[in-house]
């Protein structure tokens, strides 16, 4: 037995209040190692007297935990249960594949004796179950499908508001960098039917408020549209008639940086250390300047910090009294005065915690069930403990499918290892609302990445549709859009039905309609790994109900079961290279 490899951490995603009553406990230990685990759990203030023995004893309950994920290394033991007193002490009983037993407590591993069990002997504690510190899920999340929106490449629906040097809309053309099309929110009011027909119920914009760019992420105003996309009146509209229609709506939020030409830093610009802003951004040596490059989107010499290393993105001062007040009243005015139904968080991991929390108590105090979803590329769990963000966007969990099922990266073993470690890093109800992306405007889109292999593309949406987590359509990809790595994946929409696949529309119909349908089953099952298979390039697992197979390799899979809910390239009870076969 590795004891050096037990662990596991109370008051974490290890041990967690899911429910008001319910408790998830986890714990991790060695891969292959450990044949069974219980749990020895009860209220930390009852004792009993056993007749014909002296003293008390601990009065307790033992439940067996069961065997969930595992990644190369580790396995995974998991147990929910409750206490009606609200508080709990717990310790866990280990038994080896070669019958060794242990305990751990919070003091360590020690060898098995019923005397330590009996005196609870330094037993982890959850002191009390405060619903006031429960991560909390906004249930709506829990079955919605997201339409990611470029705003300038969706639909030109008002020419009269284009910019100046706006170029025609052409789907086949490879935007540069600074290009203008015209897209704007008219253009999106105009395709509401096409996204009701498309199924999905939550729209993801990226920045629509005043700035500079194409993609707005250098904002110059938080509190007015962009003049480009039309005005406050008609984005309240756009509101409006996407919830008559039952779809949420989710804003950018740039609140790590701000754009260069905002009143703030021109003022900074013009005044240097006496500016009244110059305390608003980090400023490492004055005046405030740069040395610009070839690149609009790199300099050098740079004397105050920035968003990577671009100069029109000054980086903001969050831990300011006066920009904490500013970006909180812009948080506030866009749920109040719109009713806005969610916040996506650019480059939110830049940000300090102080500020988040406060943000998101803000968020709380005016609207029930707000969304609030963080970039975050990397592990997350500092912002995932219920006092900050709901979820992030899930890129790690969905590079692992891609790397795994289309580039072949990693094999198909690492790649159920990689997703299994994620899982393992959050709460359950922290998982549930991951938002799972597999392309958006920050990476190439998922037919380019699968090389135009359009049934590949297929089996690795159905696959990310059925994890736990939220899925995204980044716009067009329902129509078999291409692109590079951006600008190149921020091409205009293809409304013109030559340039649609028909074929790949009606398939993500169908993929919506099934995520809808099967929401419950898909938020709260498990994920049930029963083969994976890498020489013959096989995945079956299993959601509750659900039972699935994919197929990369070149030789058929045969399947006996004949309710089928969902299939590709499935002949005779076959799945061929590239289908795969949803059943019951």
């Amino acid at each position: 037995m590795n004891k050096d490899a037990i662990f596991h951490r109370p008051e974490s995603e290890y041990a967690y209040l899911y429910t008001n009553e319910k408790v998830h406990i986890r714990i991790q230990v060695t891969r292959g190692d450990i044949l069974s685990a219980e749990l020895v759990y009860g209220d930390p203030y009852i004792w009993k007297k056993i007749e014909g023995k002296e003293g008390q004893y601990w009065k307790s309950n033992v439940s067996k935990m069961h065997k969930t994920l595992f990644t190369t290394t580790s396995d995974y033991f998991e147990v929910e249960v409750t206490v009606p007193t609200k508080r709990m002490d717990y310790l866990f009983i280990l038994t080896s594949v070669d019958g060794k037993k242990v305990i751990l407590t919070d003091q360590g591993v020690f060898e098995y004796k019923k005397k330590l069990l009996n005196q609870k002997y330094a037993a982890f504690r959850l002191p009390y179950f405060h619903e006031s510190d429960r991560f909390k899920s906004p249930e709506w999340v829990k079955d919605t499908v997201w339409y990611q929106i470029f705003p300038e490449r969706f639909a030109n629906g008002d020419e009269s508001n284009d910019p100046a040097g706006v170029k025609a809309w052409n789907p086949k053309e490879k935007p540069e960098r600074q290009d203008f099309y015209g897209g704007d929110l008219q253009g999106v009011i105009d395709h509401l039917d096409h996204l009701t027909e498309l199924g999905v119920n939550g729209i993801y914009f990226t920045p629509l408020f005043k700035a500079a760019s194409n993609h707005k992420y250098d904002t110059e105003d938080y509190l007015e549209i962009d003049p480009s996309f039309g005005n406050k009146m008609l984005f309240k509209k756009l509101v409006d008639a996407a919830h008559d229609r039952g779809i949420k709506i989710m804003l950018d939020a740039v609140f790590n940086h701000i754009g260069d030409t905002s009143s703030q830093w021109l003022d900074v610009l013009k005044h240097q250390e006496a500016s009244k802003f110059a305390n608003w951004f980090h400023v490492n040596s004055w005046p405030a300047t740069y040395t610009p490059t070839d690149d609009f989107e790199n300099a050098e010499n740079v004397t105050y910090d920035t968003f990577a290393f671009t100069p029109h993105m000054p980086k903001l001062n969050t831990s300011n009294p006066e920009v904490q007040d500013y970006l909180l009243k812009i948080t506030e005015y866009w749920i109040r005065e719109f009713d806005i139904d969610a916040w996506r968080l650019d480059v939110a991991d830049e940000v300090d915690h102080t500020f988040w929390k406060k943000f998101r108590m803000t968020c709380d105090s005016i609207k029930k069930d707000f969304y609030i979803l963080g970039e975050v590329w990397h592990s997350a769990q500092p912002w995932l403990v219920g006092d900050e963000f709901s979820a992030v966007m899930n890129y790690a969990y969905t590079d692992a499918i891609k790397d795994g099922l289309i580039t072949k990266k990693i094999t198909l073993n690492q790649m159920v290892s990689n997703i299994n470690t994620q899982l393992t890093l959050y709460r359950k109800q922290t998982n549930q609302l991951m938002f799972n992306v597999l392309d958006s405007h920050d990476t190439p889109r998922i037919l380019t990445v699968a090389k135009n292999n359009k049934e590949l593309m297929k089996l690795v949406e159905v696959f990310t549709y059925l994890q736990p987590g939220v899925p995204c359509i980044y716009y067009g990809d329902e129509f078999a859009m291409t692109g590079d790595m951006d600008p190149d994946c921020r091409r205009c929409m293809p409304w013109s039905e030559d340039l649609q696949d028909a074929n790949m529309f009606s398939f993500f119909k169908q993929l919506v309609a099934f995520r809808h349908n099967y929401a419950q089953v898909l938020s709260d099952s498990s994920v049930v790994w029963k083969r994976v298979d890498n020489r013959r390039g096989i995945v079956k697992f299993e959601r509750g109900e659900l039972k699935a197979i994919f197929n990369i390799g070149k030789q058929p899979v045969s399947f006996t079961e004949d309710n089928v809910v969902f299939s590709n390239l499935v002949e005779d009870n076959s799945v061929l290279q590239y289908g795969f076969v949803i059943y019951k």
